[in-house]
């Protein structure tokens, strides 16, 4: 059928623009991660889309048809933890792979997907080869307490594609919106419980249409402005961040100044072998981990306990135990993590 009737909604600037149901964004998304459109339809897509911008329920439709496009995995007993890593960093070390570390020395499962669209950023991928954690090549068991990396090409090869076009263009599309908010795990017919998100933003506007998506589609996650778009809380202050529990927003904090916080030194270098040693030294206790990213764990592990509950009594004792997380002062844990 082709996707020109949907490029005639959608291509007519910001004012004339009309904006897709979730079906039909669906069927558009769907032909475009199967590779049925050409490439000049693909760029004005992008182009049109960075124009309008894109709505919840366009979103939604976008994940709707990724989901369902993604192999099966292999069941497990625990939500897992899923950490998109999509920007990389060039101005503050790239601290994802501490997070995720630090999730599952809390015994979290934990999964981190990600792709580099940029040659002059730090990316995850660089440094986690650096620190010789798991990998996977295809879908496959997620252990409790242990953290691997996939690279999005492994399960979403259509996906891959599209952010990739970042390169040819030099424009962002909504992939790279839709990555942040996307459960790799979700495919197939899965008998494991829905994955706990944790969602980053750059700009205050994503935050809005991203929360309304995570409100749309009933998930859990976390939703915060991390470090230049990684999904890390900020080393020198505490974010603002909101949690989310089955699409009902359950606690929001603003963002704060550092003053009176763990704010470590800086490494001496940012590229991936310089932030691999760093992140060692934190989880050895060499170098204290900033009150920030314990902040976040605690937020994230606090969010994954309530998955488990009755969401009546979970979203009000979620709200209890973050505002009480919030105002405290959190040790440090200098455990060896399980990666």
């Amino acid at each position: 059928m082709g996707i020109s009737h949907y490029l005639k909604d959608i291509g007519r600037g910001t004012k004339g623009a009309r904006p897709l149901s979730r079906e039909h964004a669906a069927d558009l998304w769907r032909q475009l991660l199967d590779g049925r459109v050409s490439e000049l339809e693909v760029g004005a897509f992008c182009v049109a889309m960075r124009i309008k911008g894109e709505t919840a329920e366009e979103m939604a439709g976008f994940l709707d048809a990724t989901e369902q496009s993604l192999p099966a995995w292999p069941g497990g007993r625990l939500p897992a933890v899923i950490l998109p890593s999509y920007n990389g960093a060039r101005k503050l070390p790239n601290l994802t792979a501490l997070l995720a570390a630090l999730l599952a020395r809390q015994g979290l499962p934990v999964l981190v997907h990600g792709s580099a669209s940029e040659d002059l950023r730090i990316d995850t991928q660089a440094i986690w080869r650096e620190l010789q954690w798991p990998v996977l090549t295809q879908p496959g068991p997620l252990v409790p307490g242990q953290a691997c990396w996939i690279p999005t090409q492994a399960f979403a090869p259509g996906l891959e594609k599209l952010l990739q076009v970042r390169r040819q263009i030099g424009l962002r599309n909504p992939a790279h919106s839709l990555v942040k908010l996307l459960d790799p795990l979700a495919g197939g017919q899965r008998d494991t419980p829905a994955s706990l998100v944790v969602s980053s933003y750059t700009h205050p506007e994503y935050a809005q249409s991203m929360a309304a998506t995570l409100a749309l589609r009933q998930s859990s996650g976390l939703l915060l402005r991390g470090t230049e778009g990684e999904a890390v809380a900020d080393l020198r202050r505490q974010p603002a961040m909101q949690v989310w529990l089955n699409g009902e927003c359950g606690f929001a904090q603003e963002s704060t100044p550092s003053h009176g916080q763990t704010t470590p030194p800086l490494p001496a270098g940012l590229d991936a072998a310089s932030t691999a040693e760093y992140i060692q030294a934190m989880l050895a206790g060499r170098i204290p981990v900033p009150d920030s990213i314990t902040r976040q764990v605690s937020f994230i592990s606090v969010l994954h306990q309530a998955m488990d509950q009755r969401p009546a009594k979970a979203l009000q004792a979620l709200a209890q135990n973050l505002l009480q997380i919030s105002m405290q002062d959190l040790p440090q844990n200098p455990e060896k993590s399980h990666v």
